[in-house]
């Protein structure tokens, strides 16, 4: 198998034995993916939808995830101006298939409620509809948001890696350039979405995961001209011997490309970057405006994130030739080591 392996087949994601059967990237989930087919214990499936909403000033993130043993329900407010940040969590034991999360990006509602948060995804005819009600969210401050985010017909990125343990993969999509429209609302005051200007992306994930990883992700959604650009690149999890997960979308369009390897300064997450590509098609420098950091410790479980938003400058590749130059262009990219 060729590396960078683009599957365009409907099959099921998982053969009769739980393994992946056709490791490789595509465009669209069109791998049918099914928790009765994995075999492994429930506790150590993993399944979440994340979303972030970005605009020149502010970000909104929410995560609603299915750890097996643990459940997280996450919501976090950024605001690039000051810079500030404030992200809060809340756990629940013991989820294991019980927040029914659907198993198709393309359908149904991830939602999660108790007496202290509400938080619901909703895929619609035309796009996705997120809302949140978070009390106490920062000290006796609350916050909330409801957000449409537009799909158009486009491309996206999928990727089914397998790990070199048996009955283990990631399955993943990552959804771009989602126009963004709505609110959101902090400490009295009321943030709006702009559709021309403010951009959404779905993480979605389904698996099964080793117990020591670290990953590396950045993504960034925009306009260049008046078009639709974005990206996504990341590795550090499985094996990639089939596909990586970089990517370039422009005007709708999926352009792969090989592998990206970040260059982060060892001292300071907020000193400025460099991202190389070893086909020559990504090419930039990152200059960091906020450190998202959190570190999550308890006993078994570890979770230690930073999550650095800032801006890209410098030079994507299309398939053709076609030389995209970003120029201070907001996005993100992080390093995670987690222990679940």
């Amino acid at each position: 198998m060729k590396r960078n392996h683009e599957v365009t087949k409907v099959h099921a994601l998982l053969d009769r034995n739980g393994q992946l059967t056709e490791p490789g990237w595509s465009r669209q989930l069109i791998q049918k993916y099914s928790r009765e087919a994995i075999k492994v214990p429930k506790f150590r499936i993993k399944e979440w939808d994340y979303y972030l909403v970005m605009t020149e000033e502010f970000a909104v993130a929410m995560t609603l995830s299915d750890l097996g043993y643990l459940g997280m329900i996450s919501a976090s407010f950024i605001d690039f101006t000051r810079p500030w940040e404030h992200t809060e969590t809340v756990l629940t034991a013991l989820p294991m298939g019980k927040f029914n999360l659907p198993s198709d990006s393309r359908e149904g509602i991830s939602e999660f409620s108790n007496d202290r948060v509400s938080m619901s995804f909703t895929v619609e005819e035309d796009g996705r509809h997120l809302t949140c009600n978070f009390h106490k969210f920062d000290g006796a401050k609350d916050f909330s948001c409801d957000i449409l985010l537009t799909e158009p017909k486009q491309d996206t990125l999928v990727i089914a890696t397998p790990w070199d343990k048996k009955h283990h993969f990631y399955y993943n999509q990552k959804i771009n350039c989602l126009p963004a429209s709505g609110w959101a609302e902090y400490d009295g005051k009321r943030y709006k979405f702009n559709p021309e200007t403010a951009c959404g992306v779905l993480d979605w994930g389904r698996g099964v995961w080793t117990y020591d990883n670290y990953w590396y992700w950045s993504s960034g959604s925009g306009y260049v001209d008046g078009v639709p650009v974005g990206f996504n690149i990341g590795y550090g999890f499985g094996n990639t011997f089939a596909a990586t997960e970089n990517v370039i979308f422009y005007d709708g369009k999926a352009h792969k490309i090989d592998d990206v390897t970040f260059h982060i300064p060892e001292d300071d997450f907020l000193k400025p970057w460099k991202f190389s590509s070893s086909d020559g098609r990504f090419e930039m420098d990152f200059e960091p405006i906020i450190d998202r950091n959190s570190l999550t410790d308890v006993k078994i479980i570890i979770s230690d994130q930073h999550q650095v938003f800032g801006r890209m400058t410098g030079t994507m590749i299309l398939d053709d030739g076609t030389k995209v130059e970003l120029k201070d262009f907001l996005c993100f990219a992080e390093k995670v080591h987690n222990k679940y």
